[in-house]
């Protein structure tokens, strides 16, 4: 069994090197072409079900995988992009989200901690192995989510965790069966 994640194509934020996790933006028009070349990958692949976000970049990245794939999709609130509170919005090099992102178990004002994203990611995973056993899924989320679940494969360190990313409309893979 394996588990395919992939990040949405870009959006406007992304673009502008924004913070951005619950604003529900869509793709611009080279994240509809990244997400075109991820289907392209995906159809290399054996899979047998998408789940995305239920944010729009996430879905509109799916429903062109899935159209060119041919195969179905389905939305898991949980792999919902973290609640960045009051750092929504900011430049990603602002010195006061870089030093609050190195604090895991840190809730940002008016948003959620790491540790709480890790929660909800993390039994996702394992109602995925249940719910799917057998079967190939493909991922389609966020870049903070892709840092979650990589940790659930990977051991890595502080720093680690701090600096890894995903591009969009990556795509990585994992072996759900040796978990």
């Amino acid at each position: 069994m394996k588990l395919y994640i992939a990040r949405h194509g870009q959006t406007p934020w992304n673009a502008m090197n924004k913070v951005c996790g619950l604003t529900d933006l869509e793709l611009t028009d080279k994240g509809i072409e990244q997400a075109y070349e991820l289907a392209k990958l995906v159809s290399e692949k054996k899979i047998d079900i998408i789940i995305t976000s239920p944010l729009k970049r996430a879905i509109q990245t799916g429903e062109i995988v899935s159209k060119v794939c041919k195969i179905p999709t389905v939305i898991d609130e949980r792999i919902i992009e973290q609640n960045y509170g009051i750092y929504e919005g900011v430049d990603r090099k602002d010195e006061n989200y870089l030093a609050a992102k190195k604090h895991f178990a840190y809730k940002y004002p008016n948003g959620e901690s790491m540790m709480q994203v890790a929660y909800r990611v993390y039994g996702f995973i394992d109602d995925v192995k249940q719910k799917y056993a057998g079967k190939n899924v493909l991922v389609i989320c966020h870049g903070g989510v892709c840092r979650v679940l990589n940790t659930y494969f990977n051991d890595v360190t502080n720093d680690e965790f701090f600096h890894y990313s995903i591009e969009n409309a990556q795509l990585a893979e994992y072996d759900l069966t040796q978990f």
